[in-house]
């Protein structure tokens, strides 16, 4: 079993529960850690036996467009499609974090990580 990392792949989108959010949009950091055999990929030196981080980036891309009040949503979102388009994966990790959140505070930035394993 290996792990492959994709961290802080950054986005502009729309995500939160305030008016303002969806409309205006903030800066987002989504990493994905993902589990797998990478042995096969280890001797063959095939991309077609890897989890591709290409396929990774694309994949949070596409879901970060599509806008959610909650960070578990669009996280649960990017962990369905990982599992149901790349049959490798085991177990992922999907962290999606909200750059200087509206919260009325000095806050860097506010994290939700899930994780999900294949049965």
């Amino acid at each position: 079993m290996g792990k492959i990392t994709v961290r802080n792949i950054r986005v502009y989108a729309h995500h939160g529960c305030l008016k303002e959010e969806s409309i205006i949009g903030s800066d987002y950091l989504v990493t994905v850690e993902v589990f797998a055999d990478l042995q096969k990929a280890s001797v063959s030196d095939n991309l077609a036996d890897t989890v591709d981080y290409v396929f990774i980036n694309r994949v949070v891309k596409e879901e970060m467009k599509i806008n959610s009040k909650l960070l578990e949503h669009v996280s649960q979102r990017i962990l369905d499609r990982i599992f149901k388009e790349m049959k490798s994966v085991a177990k992922a990790l999907v962290s999606v974090s909200k750059v200087n959140p509206p919260i009325n505070g000095d806050v860097e930035m506010v994290t939700v990580t899930l994780k999900k394993k294949r049965v």
